[in-house]
């Protein structure tokens, strides 16, 4: 696969560091396909710099703010430079928790019950009515609308720690999710191409899978692929990711995150730009499948394109 390829990678996201590994793993593989890479990071150069690169594809190895929320994508679109992973509409829509939620809502796929809070309308009294009104008992999942890998997810308690962790997030973030905490077995699932490759179960030794449970060895988290559970309701939850992955009308690799509570699959997010590091669940996924990285990453490349 003789194609020129540029690696976009680390950005200036909080998970600039494991886009950095996701890049490298990327860049590996494509080497050994018989690519001629080059590399650009959005923190060291403006995205209207990209334009000196027509000539290549664009790997999109970005994550969180910037590089998975139409940003990126919209230059790529732009300067019209064929380009892996979701368009600008599906990466705005993925990103934004709110948004998805709402779209999961509206085609009837099960998610937590929820709602939102921005920085100008908080309040005591709000939140617990809020709390009260949507019958959420404790514990209670507290997050930003539109960050990744976990990042500022919190699981509380009580009142008194809820009313200090959204009060703290709030000043980092102008708009939060505040949604019920659901029990049960944390089910990833991989789509590649409209297909779902498999589901990954994931028992973290931490208190939920955070982001030291998805990055760091040492957290040691345990990987179950395939899933534990039944037959049927192992391809139904592939079903439900393919169904979320058209929905979206997202292309190349998604990845979505559920728990199984009760026989009942419950969509946390869609990932639109899943991780590429040596303990990421689509790679994972995918040699169970016997798909090598390196396949992986040439099915990721050929499905690149604009105006999608």
């Amino acid at each position: 696969m003789k194609k020129k390829i540029l690696v976009v990678m680390g950005g200036t996201s909080k998970e600039r560091e494991i886009s950095k590994k996701s890049g490298y793993a990327c860049i590996k593989a494509l080497k050994e396909l018989g690519c001629k890479v080059k590399i650009f990071d959005p923190k060291k150069k403006k995205l209207n710099k990209i334009i000196k690169y027509k000539n290549h594809i664009i790997f999109n190895a970005l994550h969180g703010k910037g590089g998975e929320d139409g940003i990126a994508q919209s230059y790529f679109e732009f300067f019209n430079i064929p380009y892996t992973h979701s368009g600008i509409i599906s990466s705005i829509n993925a990103m934004d928790k709110l948004i998805s939620k709402k779209i999961f809502l509206n085609n009837k796929i099960l998610t937590p019950k929820y709602f939102d809070i921005s920085q100008n309308e908080y309040n005591d009294i709000f939140l617990l009515q809020s709390i009260k009104k949507k019958h959420f008992k404790f514990p209670i999942v507290a997050k930003p609308i539109n960050e990744g890998s976990s990042i500022g997810v919190k699981i509380i308690k009580n009142i008194k720690d809820l009313k200090f962790e959204v009060k703290n997030l709030l000043k980092k973030y102008q708009h939060i999710i505040i949604e019920e905490f659901i029990p049960g077995q944390e089910i990833q699932v991989a789509v590649l191409n409209n297909k779902a490759l498999g589901a990954i179960e994931l028992k973290p030794k931490r208190k939920f899978y955070d982001y030291k449970a998805k990055y760091n060895k040492s957290a040691k988290t345990q990987h179950i692929m395939p899933a534990d559970i039944d037959k049927k309701s192992y391809l139904e939850v592939c079903k439900i990711a393919e169904r979320v992955h058209k929905i979206m009308k997202c292309r190349g690799v998604t990845r979505s995150d559920f728990k199984y509570h009760n026989g009942k699959f419950f969509i946390l997010e869609l990932n639109t730009q899943p991780g590429m590091t040596n303990l990421s669940l689509v790679p994972e996924i995918a040699r169970y499948k016997k798909i090598s990285f390196k396949n992986l990453i040439k099915n990721i490349v050929l499905d690149a394109d604009v105006n999608k």
